[in-house]
């Protein structure tokens, strides 16, 4: 066979769809570890998933409360004590509240502490209205933390596995600068 007719052969191959999909990512018993940008699952138990839709719908009704999940960028490590760092700023989706670093698999007590009075504080504040945990797109940290209220009793717990990026691409209100929750 020559070499024409073996490169018309692949490229045939190639163009019949024969091509590997994506495989569905399963739910893990636990919470998920590194690295934290992966294909996520389509579910999580005991939650309710929304796409980007959804979430813009519910937001712009003031139907929900959104958790933003990211971790915040600590000050880099070696860095001379005399040297100004500022903290980057921290864009959102508009009244979310940030409770850094509490997507992680595993949780530091201060971590978990934060977590938790994140949660008493909108129950308390927005009584009633569900609540809506992201990050990113592809992104496990805020999959663990939705994970981690449904398993301490909170109701209403929704999941947005799309994040910023599916709420900038949907058109969603424009990104705002928010602070990091501290209890």
């Amino acid at each position: 066979m020559n070499w024409r007719l073996a490169a018309a052969s692949l490229l045939v191959a190639l163009g019949t769809g024969t091509m590997a999909r994506p495989q569905p990512v399963a739910e893990p018993d636990g919470y998920r570890g590194e690295p934290y940008r992966a294909p996520v699952p389509a579910t999580l138990a005991g939650a309710r998933v929304i796409d980007a839709s959804e979430a813009i719908r519910l937001h712009a009704a003031g139907a929900a409360v959104f958790l933003d999940i990211l971790p915040r960028k600590a000050r880099p490590e070696g860095l001379p004590a005399d040297t100004v760092w500022r903290e980057p700023r921290h864009e959102s989706i508009p009244g979310a509240l940030w409770l850094w670093n509490t997507g992680y698999q595993r949780l530091a007590p201060e971590e978990e502490a934060r977590l938790r009075a994140g949660l008493r504080q909108v129950r308390r504040d927005f009584p009633g209205l569900p609540v809506i945990f992201f990050c990113r797109s592809d992104c496990w940290m805020s999959w663990n933390a939705a994970k981690r209220a449904v398993e301490w009793g909170e109701l209403d717990v929704i999941w947005f596995p799309g994040g910023i990026e599916a709420w900038e691409e949907a058109d969603g209100p424009p990104l705002v600068t928010v602070t990091a929750f501290d209890p």
